[in-house]
């Protein structure tokens, strides 16, 4: 079997291996990918977002199923322009991507459909957004609308904070198209998770529960990023609450997704908070969520490529896991989430038995040495039976880039309090 992974991040990095595990699996394409995939898959130099190409060559290269990471092409309707040729891929339609593509259509989809989330409201107007910000008071919570690479979120702890950041979107067009309009929701306090499930209409497969930490630096300070690190499964996780998002949240969004014409297939994610009142939706993603998936999928039993084709079949999966904890830490260029340097070379990425290393933005130079090509460079993960096992192999390997002030990583990933 051929198959065809489109994007390239660490995500996408995660599902080569997973895909290289499988039996039925002869060959794996990557469009583009990166320095690190490069070693596990044929990259192909086909952007994310060039949905014509990438349906072109999977139709000349007998692709027999194409996996799509990134949450761009879902929503330019790649799966759509799949479909119209009779390729098998994994991934939402851009009707049901929305529920990721605009945070206004989600808020207004999960009020429709007694999801809990905070409450919110949707701005175009500066004045009345801060009109808005000034009745509510801070904390509060500022997003884009639209797809800002997890960037679009600001958590303003003060009221100035909150203002700078409307002005930022909506006057300043920090984000483009996708900070037109934006999203103002009360803040919720509590502990986060996220929660994937492999859909196809009105079944749902939940997989394990993840953590990841977003902000930059120790101690969860510092601005929002798209993930330092992540760790799987949460111990002090209620299991009741992974019992109530599975009833009360996924599978409900999945078959309202139905009822509103947008039949959900492929990965629907859930970022949750656990509030006073029960989980809560943060916001929905319409694939797998990046860092939480490389600590997701390695503790995953089952063929990858068996489990898309039952569930797309309407078959149970019947989903297997590891009896083990899976922590990673991400390696980022010193300025991230903003400006940083590039075509930094990196240590020696000699691989040992007890950390897996995760490319997310590298290359391979014709030195043979890779050098940073993003913001998020790694994660170096590891698979232990204990969580301080785990930490302890990530943070002796990661030893070698305290050497260099090029790049930095959290110390604290996957300390459960």
């Amino acid at each position: 079997m051929k198959v065809l992974v489109i994007g390239s991040g660490g995500r996408e990095h995660i599902i080569v291996k997973k895909l290289k595990e499988s039996e039925r699996v002869t060959e794996i394409f990557a469009a583009p990918g990166n320095g690190g995939i490069a070693e596990d898959a044929t990259c192909v130099p086909i952007k994310d977002d060039a949905i014509q190409e990438l349906a072109a060559f999977a139709e000349e290269n007998q692709i027999d199923w194409t996996i799509v990471g990134p949450e761009i092409p879902l929503t330019l309707g790649v799966v759509d322009a799949f479909r119209a040729k009779n390729l098998k891929i994994f991934g939402p339609t851009k009707a049901a991507a929305i529920i990721e593509g605009s945070k206004d259509f989600a808020k207004a989809f999960m009020q429709q459909y007694d999801i809990p989330t905070a409450k919110y409201q949707t701005f175009t107007d500066i004045e009345k957004a801060k009109a808005y910000i000034k009745q509510e008071g801070a904390p509060i919570v500022i997003k884009a609308d639209g797809l800002a690479a997890g960037k679009g979120v600001v958590v303003a702890m003060e009221e100035q904070e909150a203002f700078d950041a409307v002005e930022s979107m909506l006057v300043g067009n920090r984000f483009g198209e996708a900070g037109s309009r934006v999203v103002i929701e009360e803040f919720l306090d509590g502990k986060e998770f996220s929660l994937f499930a492999f859909v196809d209409g009105e079944n749902v497969y939940p997989m394990i529960p993840a953590r990841d930490h977003k902000r930059a630096y120790d101690y969860d300070k510092g601005p929002n990023t798209g993930g330092m690190g992540a760790y799987s499964p949460v111990p002090d996780l209620d299991p009741k609450h992974v019992e109530f998002t599975v009833d009360k949240i996924l599978k409900p969004a999945a078959k309202g997704m139905k009822q509103e014409g947008r039949t959900y297939t492929g990965v629907l994610y859930g970022g949750l908070i656990e509030t006073k009142e029960g989980p809560k939706v943060i916001e929905f993603n319409a694939r797998f969520g990046d860092p939480e998936t490389q600590v997701v999928l390695p503790l995953l039993e089952n063929d990858l490529i068996q489990i898309i084709e039952d569930v797309t079949a309407g078959k149970d999966p019947k989903l297997q896991w590891k009896d083990a904890y899976a922590i990673g830490t991400v390696v980022a260029s010193k300025g991230y989430p903003g400006a940083y340097e590039k075509n930094v070379t990196l240590p020696d990425l000699k691989n040992d038995n007890k950390v897996y290393v995760i490319h997310a933005g590298t290359e391979r130079s014709e030195d043979g040495n890779f050098h940073s090509t993003g913001g998020r460079v790694l994660l170096v993960a590891s698979i232990q039976d204990t969580p301080e096992k785990a930490q302890q192999q990530i943070y002796q390997y990661l030893e070698k880039f305290d050497q260099t002030d090029a790049f930095f990583y959290r110390k604290d990933i996957g300390f459960i309090k």
